[in-house]
């Protein structure tokens, strides 16, 4: 990894910015993890720190939202999608 090049996967939001950056509320992030769509990472201090990847995962469950799905369908899509990339992985296939 190139020095500057930043981990996708490296919590480095905070909730109050995550939120901003996929045009939700924090109270919503924080549901989110209850329901066990997303795990932030945690600081020492247990403070929230949001990934890129994280990110992206919250403006798919905002995608979603919009498309009329509420949470426990949310979380069977996600989970799906995840099994598809893991699968298409395995096999040596390009993610779609």
């Amino acid at each position: 990894m190139v020095p500057n090049e930043q981990d996708p996967t490296r919590g480095v939001y905070g909730i109050s910015v995550a939120a901003e950056l996929v045009g939700s509320g924090p109270q919503n992030l924080r549901l989110y993890e209850r329901k066990g769509l997303l795990e932030p990472d945690r600081t020492a201090a247990g403070t929230r720190r949001y990934s890129t990847d994280d990110l992206a995962r919250l403006r798919r469950i905002g995608q979603l939202l919009a498309d009329g799905l509420n949470l426990a369908g949310i979380a069977v899509v996600l989970r799906l999608e995840a099994e598809n990339a893991r699968l298409r992985s395995d096999l040596g296939e390009p993610e779609a």
